[in-house]
């Protein structure tokens, strides 16, 4: 900004620059003064808004288009009949309003279940499925005795079987973000909790450990596997007496253990694990039309056990160290004595039982 000098006004540069403070502050003092009446004007004088804000005790601040108010009403029954017709016209956002307008003006009244019931329609119309699994559950722990308690399960299920299909969590409930298989499967146990005795639990239970098997292993954190068979045996041991869940439960369980044993190249117990839990299996339902491939797996986890038994015991033999190799061989016998591991292991075991009699002989 520029102040011309006035004639008296001598144009030394300590004189220029005091004059040119002098004037800046005097001019910033009338802007800020401008700005303020202008501010205060806005705030205090009265206007019309095309798109308002509204501000309601307890609901909180939300926009309202013009002439869009008279969804609001003073009865509760008249406030859930305007939330069942806004979502029958698919007005979500109108439906969302009245609906949540019951459950904060009217938290103990009739109405209160089926509004927060809304909600979670809403939310679930809207494709925001973890809100709505949220706000479905409210439904449940509020009012355990509401009439659409069943229904309200059974779609928390579902939301959580999309999530297990592959179905993404949400960033602010729109941007679509990650899988989780750990959220998934607490959806899953919160069902269990709901509704522990019902038609679904038994296979909520069983998705519990597909979901930790689809578990990421980030980090080493976990075992997919180790948590899947804990939540298979706990799904056999719960619903012992659902004979298709148990089935399937100790089923699962064996295959979990077999793919956990694949990981664990010299670690032979977890393939024992997996030999029992499908013997169980195979004895409890000898009629099952798997019990045939469970006899092969089985067959097969025997020989990968003697394979394994073989390499150690090949490991021991390079180190010198004759006791121990003919541990392992001897294991290979025992495992599977039909393996084509068998033969060169009782070779081996021959050859150094001589080796360790010449060398008793010696002494």
């Amino acid at each position: 900004m520029f102040f011309p000098l006035r004639a008296n006004e001598r144009a030394t540069p300590r004189l220029l620059d005091l004059n040119f403070l002098l004037r800046y502050r005097s001019t910033m003092k009338v802007w800020i003064l401008r700005t303020a009446l202008v501010l205060i004007g806005i705030l205090v004088l009265p206007r019309n808004t095309p798109a308002p804000l509204i501000y309601r005790a307890g609901e909180g601040w939300y926009y309202e288009p013009v002439g869009g108010g008279n969804w609001v009403k003073q009865l509760p029954k008249e406030q859930l009949a305007t939330a069942d017709e806004a979502f029958e016209k698919r007005d979500f956002e109108i439906a969302l309003r009245s609906a949540r307008r019951v459950v904060r003006a009217w938290p103990y009244s009739d109405y209160a279940p089926r509004a927060q019931y809304l909600l979670g329609r809403c939310y679930e119309e809207k494709g925001n499925d973890e809100k709505a699994f949220k706000e479905y559950q409210k439904v449940l722990e509020k009012f355990p005795k509401s009439e659409l308690y069943d229904e309200i399960l059974g779609r928390q299920f579902e939301i959580a079987n999309r999530y297990l299909n592959g179905q993404r969590f949400k960033l602010f409930g729109r941007l679509p973000m990650f899988k989780s298989m750990d959220k998934t499967a607490q959806m899953y146990e919160k069902v269990i909790k709901n509704g522990p005795y019902s038609d679904i639990a038994g296979q909520a239970q069983l998705d519990i450990g597909l979901a930790r098997e689809k578990q990421s292993n980030f980090m080493n954190r976990i075992d997919p596997y180790r948590e899947a068979v804990k939540a298979y045996e706990l799904a056999a041991d719960r619903y012992h007496d659902r004979g298709k869940i148990a089935a399937e439960a100790l089923y699962k369980a064996g295959l979990a253990y077999r793919k956990q044993a694949k990981k664990a190249e010299y670690d032979q117990s977890v393939a024992g694990k997996a030999i029992t839990t499908f013997s169980d299996f195979a004895s409890l339902y000898p009629n099952d039309p798997r019990v045939p491939e469970t006899k092969q797996i089985i067959q097969d986890l025997r020989t990968e056990q003697a394979r394994g038994s073989f390499e150690i015991a090949r490991f021991y033999e390079s180190k010198r160290l004759w006791d121990g190799a003919l541990v392992y061989y001897n294991e290979v016998l025992l495992n599977d004595p039909n393996s084509q591991f068998a033969e060169e292991a009782k070779r081996r075991i021959d050859e150094l039982k001589q080796r360790t009699d010449h060398q008793a002989a010696a002494k």
